[in-house]
């Protein structure tokens, strides 16, 4: 396909209106045509340290624009592939309604966003936040079929219950693995001390976990790893402090010793090949605590890939 450079508007990443990517902006949840729906689920009071996810998807958002320019998708020399090309058609619905201090109707919004992309048959795609907006993200998944989660994370977040709090940024594996449609946890990057006690580690491996650290994860390689994934349907939830600090210090809970980015990106590559993604989070990004913006660039990159490979998967096997 040609494409003529020297029409329309130039679009430069610093002009104009900061949506995902620079796609299309969708206020109408009832009439999304789209392969993808970004949705920002601004929330962090589910952080027991360091606030301030709640700017999160308006960062990555903002960062996502470095990627937006041209106008032939985006080729990959070393794959050979130009992914994100037409007619693949990603939009953002903007963010859920965050109601300050009320942790029960901010969940509520935001699934009520996630509900709204997948009744719409659009990947939903959640920018956090704090790692909690997983909760309600799961949630909206009651009506579909089983599937298994991918979760890339330096903390196990398995915590069952502390001082009456349950929905908190440490609790939302515990929460899927009750769900009787989610059919097991792979939980990769968990690493040193972590915030969940032994107990919970037990109570993970008995509710069905698969847990690799990140030495652990490159001892096999990313290949290795996505084959221990049951095949099917499967859920990603990726939190930024699954990455080094040096390469991801915008997060409210870092830890050393996390992955670089081609781990991740060959992991989720992989992924792609041999499952059918339904839904992605990210989460965790806190951009007040990285004046370079690399966290947020990070985020946004991995998305873009992400889903440059899920669909260039979905289209080989429509031929």
């Amino acid at each position: 396909m040609a494409h003529n450079y020297e029409e329309g508007r130039l679009n430069l990443p610093f002009v104009g209106i900061a949506t995902f990517g620079k796609n299309p902006y969708v206020s109408n949840w009832s009439n999304i045509n789209a392969d993808a729906a970004i949705i920002g689920a601004p929330f962090d009071s589910g952080a027991q340290y360091r606030s301030g996810a709640r700017f999160g998807p308006r960062s990555v958002r903002e960062a996502s624009t470095l990627f937006s320019f041209g106008h032939a998708g985006a080729y990959d020399h070393e794959d050979g592939i130009t992914y994100l090309e037409e007619p693949i058609k990603i939009v953002d619905m903007g963010d859920a309604d965050i109601i300050h201090t009320d942790t029960e109707k901010s969940h509520k919004n935001i699934e009520t966003a996630v509900r709204a992309a997948l009744k719409c048959g659009a990947i939903p795609v959640t920018i956090g936040g704090d790692h909690s907006i997983n909760i309600p993200c799961i949630n909206a998944f009651d009506d579909q079929d089983d599937f298994h989660i991918l979760q890339i994370d330096a903390h196990l977040d398995f915590v069952d219950e502390r001082h009456g709090v349950r929905y908190g940024h440490g609790n939302p594996m515990r929460r899927a693995a009750e769900k009787k449609y989610v059919k097991g946890i792979s939980q990769f990057g968990i690493r040193n001390v972590s915030s969940t006690a032994k107990s919970g580690y037990d109570d993970a491996k008995e509710m069905g976990s698969d847990i690799l650290s990140v030495r652990q994860f490159r001892k096999i390689g990313p290949k290795n790893a996505a084959n221990r994934i049951p095949r099917g349907r499967v859920y990603v939830t990726i939190d930024i402090d699954a990455f080094c600090p040096s390469i991801a210090p915008g997060t409210g809970t870092p830890s050393h010793g996390g992955f670089l980015y081609y781990d991740v990106l060959e992991l989720l590559q992989e992924v792609s090949k041999k499952n059918e993604i339904i839904g992605i989070d990210l989460v965790e990004v806190a951009p007040a605590y990285d004046l370079t913006d690399t966290t947020s660039i990070l985020a946004a990159q991995i998305l873009l890939n992400f889903l440059g490979f899920i669909f260039h998967e979905r289209s080989k096997n429509k031929k």
